[in-house]
């Protein structure tokens, strides 16, 4: 078996409120809460891209998995907001934390907000075939929103890195996974556009909930589980309300969504949404304790996973920066302020 020898996260320090962004483009900041669930969300300083996020999640992970960069065989970056259209992230990350150059390959994936988890089954299958001994999954983002649109208000930033390797060495155990994947033009984003585009009528339905519910659902037969087998349960959060109301269809109760629900805090970080979910919920885990993680990315497809906690978790607490930890951390910032550091100030 894989399973999970280390991870490590990163939440930039500047927020903005939800109500500063209605004192410029107007409407009623309660209403647009209380419809999103989005209090705040995590901004990236002026010189933090999804590179600097990646490279400091890596590290993060290195350390807390006690191991030297070098035993990693493989390092794969997913994002949507790549720094360059064609160069890897991947190389980038791998010379800051000391990997390579010998018997190592790495790649950069997309597949909007699921990328980093299908690094992670990739990831399993090498280790499984004894490819790899080691290999690190990271999702990254600093998502991109249009000024004045809905994105504008849940757009956010972070990342997450997972270092996959055999069950010996493991925090927590990935007993399987399982993959709904269709063609649903829910999101996208076309060459030399700033920002992306949101067919609305397919978010919901046809998009999330269909991809959730059906890998999820997948993963329960697959396993012969049921919710009532996990402890806690991570699902994408594009909003607060959206894995809420999944949780509720599926007969989830809410305290098993509660911890790994970071959006309303730090904004929807995209491809580090569900991996910072799952991160933060190791943070607190004990040994036994049962993880559903169900990702999903528009275009559409969710990555389910069946995580279980082994009494390693514990022998490597005191090596973790915790996610609360970089939560904590936090500078608000005003309007103008987010204008210029997300550089949507255009010439």
């Amino acid at each position: 078996m894989v399973g999970i020898v280390g991870y490590g996260a990163y939440v930039p320090s500047y927020r903005i409120k939800t109500e500063k962004i209605t004192e410029v483009w107007g409407g009623d900041p309660e209403r647009i809460i209380s419809g999103l669930g989005i209090i705040e969300k995590a901004v990236p300083a002026i010189d933090e891209d999804s590179t600097t996020i990646a490279v400091e999640a890596a590290r993060n992970a290195v350390r807390h998995a006690g191991i030297d960069a070098q035993a990693l065989g493989a390092i794969y970056v997913g994002s949507e907001s790549k720094v360059y259209a064609v160069k890897p992230t991947a190389t980038i990350v791998a010379e800051a934390i000391g990997a390579g150059p010998k018997n190592l390959t790495a790649a950069d994936l997309e597949f909007a907000c699921k990328a980093g988890t299908a690094g992670i089954q990739m990831l399993m299958g090498m280790v499984k075939a004894e490819m790899i001994e080691t290999g690190m999954s990271i999702g990254t983002d600093t998502a991109q929103g249009r000024p004045g649109d809905a994105l504008e208000y849940s757009a956010g930033a972070g990342g997450a890195a997972f270092i996959i390797g055999n069950d010996k060495d493991s925090i927590a155990i990935i007993e399987n996974t399982y993959s709904f994947t269709t063609d649903t033009p829910d999101f996208w984003r076309r060459p030399h556009a700033d920002y992306p585009s949101h067919g609305g009528r397919f978010t919901g339905a046809p998009a999330y909930f269909k991809h959730i519910i059906n890998a999820t659902q997948g993963m329960f037969e697959k396993l012969g589980t049921t919710q009532a087998d996990y402890d806690y349960v991570v699902f994408h959060q594009p909003n607060a309300k959206f894995p809420l109301e999944v949780a509720k269809k599926m007969g989830i109760p809410q305290e098993k969504i509660t911890l790994g629900l970071l959006t309303p805090i730090i904004g929807n970080t995209y491809s580090g949404a569900v991996m910072l979910g799952l991160a933060n919920i190791l943070d607190n885990a004990k040994p036994g304790d049962r993880i559903l993680m169900t990702s999903f990315g528009s275009g559409a497809g969710s990555d389910s996973f069946s995580i279980k906690v082994s009494d390693k978790i514990n022998e490597k607490r005191a090596r973790q920066i915790k996610v609360a930890d970089y939560i904590a951390n936090k500078k608000y910032i005003e309007y103008t302020t987010y204008l210029k550091y997300r550089k949507k100030l255009k010439t």
